[in-house]
């Protein structure tokens, strides 16, 4: 079988490089990737994506050796009707690794054409780390490396206020163009890169808060044969998706007129408020996400659609969003109850097999922004706890124990989180087993949740009774609040 590069599918050069992009993961080449490349397909844009590698581990070597292209599988229901859609992205002219192409990536500041930055680093990777420092070739965090990048523009281009950049980050954070822009001032501070610098950041760059919604799994081991035989090519970036994609994004009209996603009949709304879109996507749709991630990886569940259709894990989902999410939105109630019907639905895509696991990258950050405001908002409206936020989160500490019925957990997050519960499950005494001290040990550790939860009245002693059941490996009729099959 043919690999596919852009000699064997007879694809012509890439465009001018007008982005950069940090990360290439299945989100970005699903969603910001598929939309740019459908907005060069219909209005003739012309907009090139240098990629670049935000992390140190691993390589993007196959996707050079495909000359940047990729396919995207559209599959799902849209407008009750089964959609199943192949787009060949081929907007990506190069790709780029930093740690082993420090000059190289630097060297793209130089560009007079690239004008805007797109992200998705997850939900950790926009911050400062105190170890980062003006002469590392990379610095280790994101920002850093922009910072560095934009200060290589800056004084390349002399502060041209032109020369400045529309960045659109995607990573899951609220304000997070406003977050990125603070990182950066940040450490142009430390670094002592100069007021000029700073204020060409403040005043000649732009930094849009977005919110990006838009279910993309992947294509299982098991189907890449399969798929490839379908493409005609063997193609290792494949990557399949949802119909459903929604891009709100906070901006100016300048950034409209430059990225008029709208002419490409793409879900693209630019707005002034993002706060309701943000709040129902990510307390509904994610939150449930993060909630039925662990409890279901532990009861042999391995995919959203199974869970969603499980007797009891469905159940519970269900009752999770209609009964402690949505009353906690402060929302018009009609579009909220849309959203979440449309999400269930959703959830039962028959063609996506969105593994558990894979949504169970930096879990607990995603948790303290998804699940705790459902949870102080709860205990707030009702002064009582609400059962299955507080089941989902002990699911998670037992999770993040690393095992279950003697079978390793593949945990994926920060060292320090997977290092804090590697001790208090180190600590805790199979023989004489105190959850309540398991418990609190976790409530309290305020930096996890952005306050100590163990002041939350009850929630220590529920959080052991449900650490209890599930670490004892009760049935998950036993351990499920109202767990009667529906």
């Amino acid at each position: 079988m043919q690999l596919l590069n852009r000699q064997n599918a007879n694809i012509p050069a890439a465009y001018p490089e007008r982005i950069l992009q940090f990360g290439g993961g299945n989100f970005l080449r699903g969603f910001a990737d598929w939309m740019i490349d459908v907005l060069n397909d219909k209005t003739g844009a012309q907009l090139g994506i240098v990629v670049a590698k935000p992390t140190e581990r691993g390589d993007y070597d196959e996707w050079r050796h495909q000359d940047g292209l990729f396919h995207v599988r559209t599959k799902g229901v849209r407008n009750g009707a089964l959609v199943s859609e192949t787009h060949l992205v081929k907007s990506i002219s190069r790709i780029i690794h930093p740690y082993r192409e420090w000059d190289t990536f630097l060297q793209t500041a130089e560009n007079p054409e690239l004008q805007f930055v797109i992200s998705n680093t997850t939900e950790t990777g926009l911050r400062v780390h105190p170890e980062d420092r003006r002469d590392d070739a990379p610095p280790r965090e994101f920002p850093a490396k922009l910072t560095l990048w934009l200060y290589r523009r800056f004084t390349h281009f002399k502060g041209d206020p032109g020369a400045g950049c529309v960045h659109i980050p995607c990573e899951l954070l609220v304000r997070n163009g406003e977050l990125l822009r603070d990182c950066i001032l940040e450490n142009a501070a430390n670094w002592q890169l100069g007021a000029d610098f700073e204020t060409w950041i403040s005043q000649h760059n732009i930094f849009c808060n977005t919110l990006v919604d838009r279910i993309i799994p992947g294509v299982p081991d098991d189907s890449l044969e399969a798929t490839w035989q379908e493409l005609g090519f063997r193609d290792t970036m494949v990557t399949e998706a949802e119909p459903y994609h929604l891009w709100a994004i906070e901006a100016p009209e300048s950034v409209r007129q430059a990225l008029p996603f709208d002419k490409a009949g793409l879900q693209v709304v630019y707005t002034d408020d993002l706060e309701p879109f943000r709040i129902r996507k990510v307390r509904i749709l994610n939150g449930a996400h993060t909630c039925m991630m662990p409890l279901g990886y532990l009861y042999g569940i391995e995919t959203v659609r199974e869970a969603v259709e499980h007797p009891l894990l469905g159940k519970y989902i269900r009752q999770l969003i209609t009964e402690e999410i949505l009353p906690t939105l402060g929302l018009p109630e009609d579009a909220s109850v849309q959203f979440a019907a449309d999400v269930l639905d959703r959830f039962r895509n028959p063609f996506l097999h969105h593994q558990l696991i894979s949504i169970a990258l930096n879990s607990v950050s995603k948790f303290k922004a998804r699940l705790v405001p459902t949870l102080l908002g709860y205990v707030e409206r009702y002064n009582t706890l609400p059962e299955r936020v507080v089941l989902a989160l002990a699911a998670l500490v037992r999770f993040y124990k690393g095992d279950w019925n003697g079978v390793k957990i593949p945990l994926n997050d920060e060292a320090l989180v997977q290092a804090f519960f590697e001790k208090i499950w180190a600590e805790f005494q199979q023989a004489d087993p105190q959850y309540s001290a398991l418990a609190g040990k976790v409530l309290r550790h305020a930096e996890f949740w952005g306050q100590d939860l163990s002041l939350v009245p009850g929630l220590t002693a529920r959080l052991a009774f449900y650490l209890e059941k599930l670490h004892t490996h009760q049935p998950m009729e036993a351990v499920l609040p109202n767990s009667e099959t529906a």
